[in-house]
Parts: structure tokens; sequence; C-alpha cells
């Protein structure tokens, strides 16, 4: 057997502009490439991320399992999810789940198998355990491999692939988005580590109580140490006496987004990012990766609460 080498090295050129080659201290490093890169968060679920998308990713997974512990046989491996929930906006900005509108799942499966068969397997072993039954409702609908037949699937049913599918990767099209793919980028670009920073400052705002629903926008230029911009959106949720500059000047207090010491803080130089291809990046209470876990703001609460006061 004969393995040819085709990978070739970052252009030096990236690299001197970077990290020196090596050379840079963490508050040196400057970002591996320009962009615009968000973090968002919401109250609306423990993990403080939307409903419609935290539950979508929770039956992708269920799927996986379902089918890897046998519980249903004839689930094969490619599939997707996608659920629509309806919302009331609450007084103070936050988004109120009210009611599961659609759940759609369509998933390969077995030649074999029946259509109702098909129906009634998801309905008990992927969506009841999954979807929390106060929001389920006589109206909800359910399109359950609405096309039918799906035995041929993953590279074999469909010609390439289109996308990195980002948005599934992120908050499934709340907050926004800058266009930069995470998987396969060490954490120097900051398509990735800055939108992990960006969700760390987000989730530990509202976490917080400092709002109820937070959007972080951060920018970059290659080889530049500081971030070009820093914008904090609410949506009106911000606790009273608050305004979303408080809340950015808050961000930059507490956080550092420079993309050497971003790397230290999140520790993004640990192997970990394996487990990270697959449902979603952001509320990942089964990894806890660093970026999830809520920096402490209680001084920052106590602070706002005594200018309120006053």
């Amino acid at each position: 057997m004969e393995v040819i080498n085709k990978l070739e090295e970052q252009s030096p050129e990236i690299g001197q502009s970077v990290h020196g080659l090596g050379t840079k201290a963490p508050e040196e490093i400057g970002a591996g490439d320009q962009g615009h890169m968000f973090g968002y968060a919401s109250n609306e679920t423990p993990e403080l991320m939307p409903l419609s998308h935290s539950l979508a990713t929770k039956l992708g997974h269920q799927l996986t399992v379902c089918r890897k512990n046998g519980t249903v046989k004839w689930l094969r491996p490619d599939g997707k999810t996608q659920v629509t929930v309806e919302y009331k906006k609450g007084t103070s900005g936050e988004m109120i789940p009210v009611r599961v509108h659609t759940i759609l799942i369509s998933t390969q499966h077995s030649p074999e198998v029946s259509q109702e068969q098909i129906h009634a397997d998801l309905m008990e072993y992927i969506i009841k355990p999954i979807v929390p039954k106060q929001y389920l409702d006589e109206d909800t609908i359910y399109h359950l491999n609405p096309s039918k037949a799906f035995t041929i699937g993953g590279p074999h049913g469909d010609a390439g692939l289109t996308g990195r599918k980002i948005i599934i990767d992120t908050y499934g099209g709340w907050g926004a988005h800058g266009g930069g793919a995470f998987s396969g980028k060490d954490s120097t670009k900051v398509d990735r580590s800055a939108a992990y920073a960006a969700r760390w400052a987000a989730k530990s705002l509202v976490h917080a109580g400092l709002c109820q629903r937070c959007l972080v926008q951060v920018s970059y230029a290659i080889g530049v140490v500081q971030p070009l911009s820093l914008f904090v959106d609410s949506y009106g949720s911000a606790m009273p006496g608050l305004t979303d500059e408080d809340l950015c000047d808050i961000v930059k207090r507490n956080f550092d987004f420079r993309p050497g010491c971003i790397q230290r803080d999140l520790e993004l130089k640990k192997p970990q990012f394996q487990k990270l291809a697959a449902y979603g990046h952001f509320g990942r209470d089964d990894l806890m990766p660093a970026w999830e876990v809520v920096k402490d703001l209680e001084d920052e609460v106590a602070e706002a609460k005594k200018k309120l006061s006053k």
C-alpha cells in the first residue's frame, strides 16, 4: 500500500501575521481571518437556547440513540429534523414558547418497514421522550417522512454537499450569523473561537438576569489583535435601568475578545471538537465546553441594582 500525502501547510505569511510562527504570547496573537461573529442566548430553556432549535437537535440525537441501541430496528443513519414553535413576546422583551406548531422528521429506513410503522415508532420512541407534553395539542402538525420512501441515504442518495449547515451548528435561525463555518478550523480562526466567546458572553448575561435574551456581535481583521467592534442587542429585554450600551460595557469589562486570550480562556487547544461536529456547538449540557460554563457576573448585577435604587 502506498499512502500519498497531499496535505499542505498554511501559508507562512498568514502564520507570521497571526501568531508570529508560534512566537507570540496569547495577548499578542492576531485574528486568523476577518469577519463578523455572533453569540446568542435566550432564557426560554434551561440551557439558554431557543426552544425550537433545542427540540430539533434533541430529536436528531434521539434518532441516533434509538438506532444504535436497537430500540427502532428499521432506522438507518441519514435523517433530518425541524421544529416550528409558536411564541409570544413577553412584557420584558423575552420570547415565551406557547406551543409546538409543527414537527418534521425525515429519516432513512430499511426497505421492508411500512409507513404506518414509521409513523407509530417516530411518535412513540422519538417524539414523546423529547418534546414536553405541555407544548403539544390536537392542532400540532406532524410531517413524518413526508416524502414517503427514504431507503437510499447519505452520499448514495444525493450528489455532493451543499454546505456545512452553519445554522444547525448555531441557533437554528435565531440571533444572527456571520457566515463562517466551525468544523475543520483551528482556534486561531475567529469564525470558530470568537463565535464561542460571543456565546459565552451572551449566555453569561442572560444567566445573570442582566437581560432575558441577548445577541453579542464581534468583528475582526486578519492579523489584528483587538476586535474592530463589539455590539450587544438585548431586544429590549435588559434589566430595568440598563441599556444595551451598559451591557456592552459589562461584556468589555468581563470578557477578553483578543483571539489568543479566547484560546486560553476557553481551553481551545484541548482535544474536544470531534463531539461538537454533530448536534450543535451550543447548549451542549452533555459536554459542557468552557463557553457553556457561565461567568460569574454577580458584582455587575449588584452594581446595576445599586444604580437603580438611587
